[in-house]
């Protein structure tokens, strides 16, 4: 990144259970696709909120098993750009993946913000806690699904610092999932 290139706005977005896990031990996600309750008083998305938000996302970051993961889900990130990291050599399932490997600030630096602005993490335990654990994120987006797991891979390990965010939005959904909106201090 050079001196006059600012860093990309970084929103980190994953999804979770009640209790904190993002999926079961052995990786499945299988508990996001029931969607069985309603709460009435919750919101529901239209189309063109869908579309104008994504349209908004200049570039998605991933871990290797998001990646294969979304592969799996008939890809819903469409023809934005998808950088992964990994150290597994793996081959771009669409002309809009790259492989990337090596420290998360560098990658960010040199690979991230020559050419992008509004960058979203959207899966990875480790990947998340990476960016997290080095202050590389300006916003957090958390969606609470209304599951409890009891056990599996956990949203947030063992962060090396503690950190206070601030609380913008809260949005209940009609499925009974709820997004908690905040950004990062300093």
């Amino acid at each position: 990144m050079t001196e006059n290139q600012a860093r990309p706005e970084v929103t980190l977005h994953i999804v979770s259970s009640l209790d904190g896990f993002i999926a079961r031990e052995d990786n499945s996600v299988s508990w996001l696709e029931d969607s069985s309750g309603v709460y009435e008083a919750g919101v529901s998305i239209a189309e063109e909120e869908i579309a104008a938000f994504v349209k908004g996302v200049d570039c998605y970051v991933m871990g290797s098993r998001t990646y294969e993961h979304a592969l799996e889900l008939g890809w819903p990130y469409g023809d934005t750009p998808c950088l992964v990291l990994t150290r597994r050599r793996l081959q771009p399932a669409r002309p809009s993946v790259e492989f990337h490997s090596g420290d998360v600030k560098a990658f960010l630096d040199t690979e991230v913000a020559p050419r992008f602005r509004n960058v979203w993490i959207v899966g990875g335990a480790i990947l998340s806690q990476s960016f997290l654990g080095r202050g590389l994120v300006d916003e957090v987006r958390l969606t609470i699904a209304p599951v409890l797991l009891g056990s599996g891979l956990r949203f947030v390990g063992n962060l090396v610092n503690e950190q206070r965010l601030d609380l913008q939005n809260v949005r209940a959904y009609r499925n009974g999932f709820v997004d908690l909106h905040y950004s990062a201090r300093g």
